[in-house]
């Protein structure tokens, strides 16, 4: 047997720093976490080539006092924990005592560090985690950590890292996360000399979300508020992403839990279940959320980098996430603002042919005569520099019977011909009298060719008076028109709906005998009716509201296993109020006798089976909205199709519906029931207002 013995402590280290360092990404956690833990405002992070060749954490925390600096820089030196039972009430980020010393182990470092009123600070430097300097140095107050060439007496490890701009993306995902779970901390992120974002540090989660991910994504966010009634102790807060914006993966599904952002198949699972009927197959939620527990119920201390939490009660914690983010979700008002675009001439769609293309045709411009002079020479009576009445006679020249050609102009110009026009010298002088107006010369004869071209047929001008200094301009677009768009901001967005919906909705006609046309105050609404109805339909289903029932002059008769019938006579209070009625008394044929109104027309043999088949799968949980599968197809196949013609009253009655159930907002399948466009984004469209 080969002899056992004790690791060299330069080896040991090495090891050690593998479990927690893997990448930059590690050193930015470890390092901001320290930082925060040191009570700081405002933290700095600086990354050259992705931050394998220099790291930069600053803060202006507390500091480390001189005679600690090298004590903290030992593996297991903390000052988090004194005894086995703080573990159960961990409120820190950083408690392992590892992440100093894992560092240094793997790449050369050096700290400069003042704690608040001290007169000098300490510069240590450390290479592979043996001490090269130790000195006072002046320094501001805080701490300054800087990594250089991390990895460099580990290749083998070096080798598995990523190139530059891959490492710098993973530590700025890492860095934001941070950012987003202490909104009261101001956070400032450098990449290669260039500042990617700065956080505010108000407090405010929306303004670091804001700062972070930008307009675009904090626009479309609803706010998350809960607190737990039953034994207190639980909160979640934060913004859910509204469903017609969800995302293409599970990327921007950010969780905290404590201020610590961590990984939870619970939390995922519960967010998702939320939102199961708002979402299209294939999309995913986006959240930031801030989940509160007591430290007694998390164990933090399962994963080496902290990443991922267990929970002591999953359920209690499933439930409060999953009504939170429902809460939100039905208490907001998801409705949408129509996107015009932004282009002036949108490009042609696929499939329709584009237009012929017009020949260019440079046809000759015909004006009245003019005075065969320059237009401003000088006449008799004038001064030199007064230019000459457009309509002027002159006194010895005739009209010539052919009116001048003017110079061709390409009909195809974008900017319409606008005729000169100059103002009488008498109107410029104050003191002369204002001489009668002088009569146009009549117009000439216009060729028939060029009758086809009117707006290239040039109109005498005539002159205007300038508006006196007293006569107040014509008022542009208020500010109230404006306000029409609504704000950005969830809450203001909120406010600003709950007016509109206030309005009485009004149908105006069809479309495509698909979306239905109306109006409410100064919104133009455009409403889906299959996408509409069928939500309606799910919504009876589930709430079993279905007081439509039709009984069956001829019941359906349906074979089933006993499993299946034991199942459906469990749930058949459930499936009566959705509006389903059972005949059991042949078993093991059972008969379907009543429907919802809305399934008369309906494959019933294939509704019987399939409400038997659901039942039977949650036999164990007859919780209705397990059932939701089933619902989404008896309301896709019974709600009306498009291509259906529907009279005006059938499509106020579904409007009014629409505009008055605030659950009626995406069909179950996740697609978007109708859309606002306002007033002021019509007549922008029209250019009857400019910004």
């Amino acid at each position: 047997m080969p002899e056992i013995h004790v690791l060299p402590k330069d080896i040991a280290e090495l090891i050690a720093a593998g479990e927690v360092i893997e990448r930059p990404a590690s050193v930015l956690k470890e390092l901001t976490e320290n930082a925060i833990d040191a009570g700081a405002k405002r933290i700095t992070a600086e990354l050259k080539r992705g931050g394998v060749l220099y790291l930069r954490v600053t803060d202006d925390g507390c500091g480390i006092a001189p005679e600690q600096v090298k004590t903290a820089f030992l593996r297991h030196a903390t000052s988090k924990i004194q005894t086995a039972e703080d573990l159960e009430t961990i409120f820190t980020l950083g408690f392992r005592g590892e992440a100093l010393a894992s560092i240094c182990a793997v790449s050369r470092m050096e700290i400069l560090t003042r704690q608040a009123g001290a007169e000098y600070g300490t510069h240590y430097v450390l290479e592979g985690g043996e001490e090269t300097a130790f000195e006072q140095s002046g320094c501001p107050e805080g701490t300054t950590v800087v990594v250089r060439d991390l990895f460099y007496n580990v290749p083998v490890r070096a080798g598995f890292l990523k190139k530059d701009t891959a490492e710098g993306n993973a530590a700025a995902n890492i860095f934001q996360k941070i950012a987003l779970s202490h909104p009261e901390i101001s956070f400032r992120l450098i990449r290669e000399n260039k500042t990617e974002f700065v956080t505010p540090g108000d407090g405010e989660l929306f303004s670091a979300i804001y700062a972070i991910f930008g307009k675009d994504f904090a626009r479309d966010l609803l706010p998350v508020k809960y607190q737990e009634q039953e034994n207190g102790g639980i909160s979640v807060e934060g913004y859910v992403m509204k469903p017609l914006y969800s995302r293409p993966n599970r990327a921007h599904q950010l969780f905290f839990v404590n201020g610590r952002s961590v990984r939870s198949f619970t939390l995922i699972s519960a967010i998702e279940e939320a939102y199961k009927t708002l979402i299209m197959t294939g999309k995913y939620p986006a959240c930031v959320l801030m989940v509160r527990v007591s430290p007694r119920i998390v164990d933090v201390n399962m994963h080496p980098t902290k990443a991922e939490v267990r929970f002591s009660d999953e359920k209690r914690i499933y439930n409060a996430v999953y009504f939170a983010v429902l809460g939100a979700l039905e208490q907001n008002h998801l409705v949408y603002e129509f996107q015009l675009p932004q282009q002036e001439q949108p490009p042609a769609a696929k499939g329709i042919p584009a237009p012929p293309v017009t020949p260019k045709i440079t046809p000759q411009i015909y004006t009245p005569q003019r005075p065969q002079r320059d237009w401003y020479a000088p006449v008799a009576g004038t001064d030199d520099n007064t230019p000459a009445p457009l309509f002027a006679k002159p006194a010895a020249e005739p009209q010539p019977a052919v009116p001048a050609v003017q110079p061709a102009v390409n009909m195809q110009s974008s900017a319409p011909m606008q005729p000169v026009q100059q103002n009488h010298p008498a109107e410029t002088a104050v003191s002369e009298p204002v001489p009668e107006p002088v009569q146009p010369p009549e117009p000439p004869v216009i060729p028939e060719a060029l009758k086809a071209f009117p707006d290239l047929i040039a109109q005498p001008a005539v002159p205007v008076r300038p508006v006196p200094a007293e006569v107040p301009a014509v008022p542009q677009e208020t500010a109230a028109a404006k306000q029409s768009v609504l704000p950005e901001e969830p809450e203001a967005r909120n406010a600003a709906i709950s007016a509109i919906q206030r309005e009485k909705i009004t149908v105006i006609g069809e479309l495509f005998d698909n979306y239905v046309l109306a109006e409410a105050g100064e919104q133009f609404v455009m409403i889906d009716k299959h996408a509409a109805h069928e939500r309606i339909l799910f919504e009876r289903f589930r709430t079993r509201e279905c007081k439509d029932r039709q009984t069956l002059l001829t019941p359906v008769r349906v074979l089933l296993t006993a499993d299946e019938i034991s199942a459906l006579q469990e749930m058949e209070e459930t499936l009566l109020g959705c509006g389903f009625t059972f005949d059991f008394s042949e078993s093991p044929v059972v008969q379907l006798t009543g429907v919802p109104l809305s399934c008369a027309e309906l494959d019933l043999d294939q509704i019987a089976a399939d409400l038997a088949a659901n039942c039977a799968k949650h036999q164990t949980q007859p919780d209705l909205h397990l059932l939701d599968d089933m619902f989404h197809d008896l309301a896709c196949k019974a709600a009306i199709r498009a291509g259906t013609h529907n009279t005006k009253e059938e499509l106020q009655s579904l409007a009014v519906q629409v505009w008055e159930n605030e659950q009626i907002r995406h069909c179950p399948h996740g697609r978007p029931v109708l859309f606002l466009l306002s007033k002021y984004q019509i007549e922008k469209q029209f250019r009857r207002i400019q910004d």
